[in-house]
């Protein structure tokens, strides 16, 4: 099949769960005998030089891009709150984009067009005008949950009000949305169940993330330190506050009772207020340039998400490595895990502390969910699963 993947950023380089799902979703098509032709928006907050992009890459999935501003601006935020339309999907929208993508359109004829996210259905008009191509909504989460969750979550009123007010018109944009395409390919169960309760009717299939498990192979438990880190984009609302919630709730009482435990806290635009707070044994290493390599000797993944929607693919990079990963309910939503077989559940300040110092009270036993966690990564988790499973999708589709 010849598939035509639109991205709402340049998936590059795959060092945030974003960029990875995508990317991995490119290659695991391509692995699976499709060909695949990648139109991103190159937007201002996630501005890649097309020259920095591997060759083989650019060739593997024939790689093109166009400009978009895509900034927050407090006029047009201000002005749209007197309209019926979701700031945050119009700003994902110009017309150099749409020209730009119906040239791709006017010279190549696809099977298969893919949205990465609600971000690019902006475009399904100009799909339609010059494609027969069918139209796929790759959903890595329910937008409106999200937002809906962050309104539950704030205390502050006027931002609450913002935010339901964001919550309330992304849903309405989902609604609009779902009866434009042919068909949906959640990232979660969880997720699936959700479109089909807000009524959609058509096709639709849950495909987890798909991983290279050969780059986890030479990770081994017993080499890794036994401290905690947490690595997540902090210009992501749900990995910001659920880092806050944990610092303010459980990090104190958790050095009092375990004052050997180090807390290592990494990610793009890391907060300078957690920087400055100076908690202790708490290390801020803000933004690092190779994920794997930062987390390779730490053995304590920590996931305290509050927030949020889809699947973490920090927790199934944790599961592959043989990671000991504890995690919120959210966090780990739609992932195959077992509490206290092949991960830790936590939901409160008192779970997170009893479940850390169990882990350093027994440290085999906290090594061994981990090693569980990797059996279940290679068994479920593969590039080629995600490539398989969603190639007999599409042809099922196109029949």
């Amino acid at each position: 099949m010849k598939i035509l993947q639109i991205c709402h950023r340049i998936p590059y380089p795959a060092v945030d769960g974003g960029n990875i799902a995508m990317m991995n979703m490119a290659l695991s098509l391509v692995q699976a005998g499709n060909e695949v032709y990648q139109f991103s928006l190159n937007t201002s907050r996630h501005y890649i030089d097309p020259a920095v992009l591997p060759e083989e890459l650019k060739d593997k999935l024939h790689m093109t891009a166009s400009y978009i501003d895509t900034k927050v601006k407090a006029v047009d935020a201000f002005l749209n709150l007197f309209s019926h339309h979701s700031y945050n999907m119009v700003r994902f929208f110009s017309m150099p984009v749409a020209n730009d993508l119906s040239k791709i359109l006017d010279k190549h004829k696809f099977d298969i067009i893919q949205l990465e996210t609600l971000y690019c259905t902006p475009y399904i008009e100009t799909i339609r005008k010059y494609s027969k191509a069918k139209i796929v909504l790759r959903s890595h989460n329910v937008e409106n949950i999200i937002w809906q969750r962050l309104a539950l979550s704030e205390k502050n009123k006027i931002k609450k009000s913002y935010l339901n007010l964001l919550a309330e018109r992304l849903k309405n944009y989902e609604l609009k949305t779902l009866l434009q395409v042919d068909g949906i390919v959640s990232i979660t169960p969880v997720d699936e169940k959700i479109f089909i309760e807000l009524g959609f009717k058509g096709p639709i299939k849950s495909i987890p993330l798909g991983i290279d498990l050969s780059e986890y192979s030479n990770t081994g438990s017993a080499k890794t330190k036994m401290v905690l880190y947490h690595l997540g984009s902090m210009d992501w609302l749900p990995n910001r506050e659920g880092v806050d919630w944990f610092m303010k709730e459980c990090w104190n009482e958790i050095h009092t009772n375990l004052p050997e435990a180090k807390l290592y806290l990494a990610g793009r635009d890391f907060p300078k207020e957690i920087k400055d707070a100076n908690y202790p044994n708490v290390i801020c290493d803000g933004h690092v340039a190779n994920a794997a390599e930062y987390t390779s000797d730490k053995q304590i993944m920590i996931v305290p998400l509050l927030s949020g929607s889809g699947m973490r693919v920090k927790i199934i990079q944790g599961l592959a490595a043989g990671k000991t990963i504890i995690s919120t309910t959210i966090g780990a939503e739609g992932i195959e895990v077992e509490h206290e077989k092949n991960i830790l559940i936590a939901n409160t300040p008192h779970e997170f502390k009893a479940l850390i110092k169990r882990c350093y009270e027994n440290e085999s036993w906290c090594r061994q969910i981990g090693e569980n966690g990797r059996a279940l990564a290679t068994e479920k988790y593969s590039l080629q699963n995600t490539g398989d499973l969603i190639t007999k999708f599409y042809k099922n589709l196109l029949k």
